[in-house]
């Protein structure tokens, strides 16, 4: 197996999982957030639901400049779920494209004229697409919580879904 279809192949699963945290999502509660310093329920989902698809992006360029600017915000529970496919598909298109030779090239992120990161486009999926992904997955999951949503299960189970318990 090719390091691309290993990748793709974790990615499939943890795709499949997020879409079900991301269904969860209330829509009402949107504009909650835990903390002041935290970011609101909409955000944090909507990043979720983005950035396979949008770090992903950044391996296609040799070098990408960042500028700061924050994300739109979502509106509805079928906003979330409508950019999360559009990102899994867009990853998915993406690794394809780059196929091993092309996650073994140089990639960095600049602001202005100081370089932040610099590594091979295989590191950049690794740890800034997919890890990134699963922490924020997890923030979602601890936010729907603390609002009293049921929280599905994602590597086990969790204290409203056991998809291991013995079904009658």
């Amino acid at each position: 197996m090719s390091m691309t279809q290993a990748i793709l192949q974790e990615f499939d699963n943890e795709a499949k999982t997020t879409r079900r945290v991301l269904e969860r999502v209330p829509a009402d509660k949107f504009e909650w957030q835990p903390h002041p310093k935290s970011m609101t329920l909409g955000y944090l989902a909507l990043h979720t639901a983005m950035v396979p698809g949008f770090i992903c992006g950044w391996a296609c360029e040799d070098e990408t400049k960042l500028t700061g600017s924050k994300g739109p915000s979502p509106v509805t529970t079928a906003d979330l779920l409508a950019a999360h496919d559009k990102s899994v598909t867009k990853m998915r298109e993406t690794m394809e494209q780059l196929g091993d030779a092309g996650l073994m090239k140089s990639w960095k992120a600049t602001a202005g004229e100081q370089t932040l990161f610099e590594m091979p486009k295989i590191a950049l999926i690794r740890s800034i697409a997919l890890n990134h992904w699963y922490h924020h997955r997890g923030q979602l999951s601890v936010y729907l919580r603390l609002l009293d949503v049921p929280v599905p299960s994602i590597y086990g189970p969790s204290a409203d879904e056991n998809p291991f318990a013995a079904r009658a």
